[in-house]
């Protein structure tokens, strides 16, 4: 393993292990170099890591906490909360399943500051804070929400007695809850279904220590949203919209009581706008600019020049009401299931190299529990069971469809296109 004296300002380091203390103390010091760690799901399977990692190029490669401990042990303790030069390089594969770092590029010291300020100044965060981890460390709100804690002096909890995430737990977060106080918390609306539902039979913890609670990831049902503002204290909880390229909007719930279904105006700094098509673009500040790593035909592909600077989008339909954003429907062939994006060409991909598939065509049906289960339509010999053993092999647990429906004929278009509206 390379040392971290070897390291340049630009560099990527994949980080392939589950979330921890460390790994977070870990961030920050890679950011504070200007080097770029790229959280990544560590249960990707061989052939995933590959796919992903190819384009990126990482200079190292951390695959056990072994491997952390030692990189942390090389930093600098001045580097340990020194100013992040940038954001950690998350990678989308966007509506193409094509995996995509999107990039920062290394800040002047201005735009470092505007950025770790920028998310301090909408939150709140503080050296008083305590915030409650609950999602993988490797999705970006999760990891955004607990840096900027860190780096205003306030801690993170959620770790178990090794220091180390372990999966989510309703009974161990309330008991977490009783044992921290914690302040802060982000969550996505799964995460809510099934604390309440432990809370419907053990009772609700006292919630009076907490000023935010932060939902997004899926769409929030409205009976659950309106249990959340009951159980929390009054003005504490938020919405936002957003995605791994950036931040659109924040939303208060009694904004969101006032005009039901919104997700709320632009955050500060900057402006959103809805094209013919009914396209969303988000116009940003300089600090929140950035390309797709290594692809200049895709980041030139998502931005366009406006009046009020350069403006980005990923792909996402809405209306604006006197600039408060209503989602018309999110990419239509973006999975979302319990907060995680699956994009269907990627598992499609992978499943159609079974000799039993014909065709496939994956898609999203709505789900209590996740928002949406992935499900799998499929014309071949293959049968269900053979089918989910080979998406164990080859794909991680959020990819693999939970349903297989087998047809003769996929629906289409007369060019072709699959009509996955048709496919419930």
């Amino acid at each position: 393993m390379e040392t971290l004296a070897a390291l340049e300002a630009g560099d990527r380091v994949a980080l392939l292990v589950p979330g921890s203390a460390d790994y977070l103390d870990v961030v920050i010091a890679l950011l504070a170099r200007g080097v770029f760690p790229v959280p990544l799901d560590p249960r990707l399977t061989v052939s995933e890591r590959e796919r992903v990692l190819e384009p990126i190029q990482p200079r190292l490669r951390i695959t056990s906490s072994e491997q952390l401990s030692t990189l942390w042990d090389q930093t600098d303790p001045g580097e340990r909360r020194a100013l992040p030069l940038g954001r950690p390089m998350h990678v989308t594969s966007g509506t193409t399943g094509t995996p995509k770092g999107v990039f920062s590029g290394v800040l002047a010291s201005a735009d470092a500051a505007a950025l770790v300020a920028e998310e301090r100044d909408l939150w709140g965060f503080s050296s008083d804070d305590v915030n409650l981890v609950l999602s993988p460390l490797y999705h970006s709100a999760p990891l955004r929400f607990a840096l900027g804690t860190l780096l205003a002096g306030g801690r993170v909890v959620g770790f178990d007695r090794t220091g180390r995430q372990p999966a989510f737990d309703p009974a161990a977060v309330t008991q977490t809850i009783v044992n921290e106080r914690p302040t802060t918390m982000f969550c996505v609306p799964a995460h809510l279904q099934r604390l309440f539902a432990h809370w419907d039979d053990v009772g609700v913890p006292d919630l009076s220590s907490f000023r935010l609670v932060a939902h997004a990831g899926a769409a929030c049902p409205p009976h659950l949203k309106r249990r959340l503002i009951d159980l929390f204290p009054h003005g504490t909880t938020w919405e936002f919209y957003g995605s791994t390229e950036g931040q659109f909007t924040a939303c208060r719930s009694e904004e969101w009581l006032e005009r039901p279904g919104t997700v709320g105006r632009a955050r500060p700094g900057r402006r959103l706008t809805v094209d013919p098509d009914g396209q969303i673009w988000c116009t940003v500040p300089e600090h929140a600019r950035f390309s797709y790593f290594g692809a200049p035909e895709k980041t030139a592909a998502a931005w366009r020049d406006t009046p009020e600077g350069p403006a980005f989008s990923v792909g996402d339909l809405g209306r604006l009401d006197d600039g408060w954003l209503y989602l018309d429907g999110r990419r239509e062939d973006l999975v979302i299931t319990g907060g995680v994006n699956v994009y269907p060409v990627e598992v499609e991909s992978v499943l159609s190299a079974h000799p039993g598939v014909v065709e496939i065509a994956v898609h999203g049906r709505p789900d209590e529990r996740w928002g949406q289960q992935v499900t799998a339509t499929v014309v071949g010999t293959a049968t269900a069971d053979e089918l989910a053993a080979f998406a164990r092999e080859h794909l991680s647990p959020p990819k693999r469809p939970k349903q297989y429906v087998f047809v003769e004929t996929l629906p289409r278009t007369l060019t072709g296109k699959i009509l996955r509206r048709q496919l419930d």
